[in-house]
Parts: structure tokens; sequence; C-alpha cells
């Protein structure tokens, strides 16, 4: 089973997958995770998304990379403090505050790394520093806060509190212009890409919203996209690419060429492992299933190949990076996250 493309720039090496469902309220688990953010003491935060059925569940989940289970905090669905509907992603600032936007309240929510709920700011609307459908967050060197405000079409920048400093964009398919626009990461130049999802592309802008480059078409090729969600850049200058619509990750060099493409190579998790132990009869099950079936060619999309392959990527939502050149793939199908190095 071939699961990417390589090139002689950069290569990449699966290391471990991290997860199994959590069909409660708390514990040890994932539930449609949709973001990640690593801090800087090695823990890993993780955006519990929850289907309808759970959404009393909404929550951030702490592990590690030795997939010890460290916690959780959040206050569930609602519109109260601390507590979210429809929340999209994370982002971490100089002085460990998470912030978490929440595309049905319009706004975002404030956390420390410790879980103790701070602040909340946004209101909705379309005037500057209004938000319509927050979506991906990044934060820069100088902890101001850039904010894809999605159904504005626009990037709004901000400072860690909330106040407004600028705005760019607007509908369309044009340099500098948004179609629901999604993810958003910040390089080390303080540049920032934005993932514009209904135009199948990744645009690259300075700080203060100037347009330098673009990146990518609608497609299934070599570095053209379906939907991309999120975007994630790194020290070499490497852009990582969510390509949701085709369930897979897509390398880009830093001038914006094709690198390599990762289907995803997932083996059980740690997690999964102990409750197959548990429930020999579920792992007997499974012993004798086919994981990676041949499928019929009617069935020969992205979706229906991955949702029936087990080690792909199904979902793939989010891309995050950690300071030891980790990546991180969250999987919102499958309520895990794989996990790569670069070498």
């Amino acid at each position: 089973m071939s699961t990417q493309t390589q090139s002689p720039s950069i290569a990449l090496e699966y290391v471990k997958t991290i997860g199994i469902v959590n069909n409660g309220f708390n514990g040890r688990g994932f539930a449609n995770p949709y973001d990640m953010v690593v801090g800087g003491d090695g823990r890993i935060f993780v955006l519990n998304r929850c289907d309808p059925l759970r959404a009393a569940a909404i929550r951030v989940g702490i592990c590690n990379l030795d997939e010890e289970y460290l916690g959780e905090f959040g206050r569930g669905n609602g519109a109260g403090d601390g507590q979210f509907v429809w929340p999209v992603a994370m982002a971490l600032n100089s002085r460990d505050r998470l912030h978490i936007t929440d595309e049905y309240n319009h706004r975002v929510t404030i956390y420390s790394t410790s879980g103790e709920y701070l602040s909340h700011w946004g209101t909705a609307g379309s005037g500057n520093g209004e938000l319509n459908g927050p979506a991906g967050i990044a934060i820069d060197s100088s902890d101001n806060v850039f904010v894809v405000d999605q159904h504005n079409a626009r990037v709004q920048k901000f400072t860690t509190e909330g106040e407004f400093i600028a705005a760019w964009g607007a509908f369309g398919s044009g340099e500098g212009q948004f179609n629901l626009p999604w993810g958003v990461a910040v390089d080390d130049d303080d540049n920032v890409y934005v993932a514009d999802w209904r135009n199948d592309r990744i645009q690259k802008f300075t700080n203060d919203g100037e347009f330098l480059a673009a990146y990518g078409g609608s497609g299934s090729g070599e570095g053209q996209f379906q939907r991309p969600t999120s975007v994630a850049v790194d020290s070499e200058g490497f852009i990582y690419v969510a390509d949701w619509g085709n369930e897979r990750v897509q390398v880009l060099g830093p001038d914006g060429g094709f690198q390599l493409i990762l289907r995803g190579q997932a083996t059980v998790s740690k997690w999964a492992e102990d409750y197959f132990a548990s429930n020999p009869e579920e792992k007997a099950e499974r012993d004798i299933s086919n994981l990676v079936p041949d499928l019929p060619s009617h069935l020969n999309t992205p979706y229906h190949v991955s949702s029936q392959t087990e080690p792909y990527f199904w979902g793939p939502v989010s891309v995050t990076l950690d300071r030891d050149g980790h990546l991180y793939v969250a999987e919102t199908n499958r309520h895990r996250f794989q996990v790569y190095r670069k070498r």
C-alpha cells in the first residue's frame, strides 16, 4: 500500500497514532477532534467539537506523545462563559493563553493551559472587529491574533485582548479575495497563510495583509486541492496543507511548489490496544476484518476509499507542528490524530 509520494527536498516518517473514540462525556479519548496545539512543555491540547448528541461534552483534552491522558477542561455546549457550540480552531500565545474560535457564537474564548476560563471577545456582525463564523486562528511573534472571518470573506487582526487592528479581504476569487476561508497560519517571518476553502488554494500575505502569492487550484493532482481546511508552515518554510476534500495532506515547498502527499498510515494506538485487551471478542472480530479492501470502481472516491481503509486519513481537518519537527494530523471522523516527523 503506497501512502506517500516523496521528493528529495523533504521526507516525513510516520511515528504513531494517538486516539480512540470517547462515547461518554469525559475521560481518555476524543470526540470529533477539530484542532490541536502543542505547548512548550510537550502537552498536546486537542479540541473536541463533538457531534450533536454529545454536545454537552465539548472540551479540550490533554495528552502527550507518550500517550498519557493528562486531563481535560471546558464547560460544554452553550453561550455562557467558557462554553462553545461549534468550536473550530485554537492558537497559543507567548503567555500560554489558548485562544479558541466558535463559529456559532461568533467569538474567541481564552483559557489558560491549566484549564482556567479567562475571558472571551467578539460580537456578531460585519463591521470592523465584528465576526461572522470565525474559523481559523493564528498568533504572530508579537501576540497579534489573526482570525479567519469566514462568512465575511476576510481576515481580521486583533490584539490578544480582542482590540481591532486591521482587516483585509472580500468575497471573490481574485488575489486577496476569499470564498469561505477556513484555516490560517503564521510563519517565522510573521507572514500570514490562509486556506481559501472554496477557492481550493492557499494565499500568502504580509503581516499587514498585502497579497504575496497564491498556491494550488481545484483538483486531485499534485499541488491541487479540494476544500483545504488547515495550513501550517515550518521553520524552513515548508507549507503543510490539510487537503480535506481529497482526504490527504500535502506539503509544498517555500516557493509553493509541490513536495509530497500523505494519505495516512495509522497503526493501533496504545489506548486502542488497552481497549482490545479488555474486550477480546472485539479484537477477534478486528483480526478477521479486511481493513484495506479493494473497492468497486463506483466507490473509488477519496471519501469512500478513506472511510473503508483504516490506516488512511478520514476527515483530516487540521495540521499542526511542534518545536521538535513533528507534524500532527487530526482526523475528525476517526477520533484520532497521526504523528509524523521530518527527517
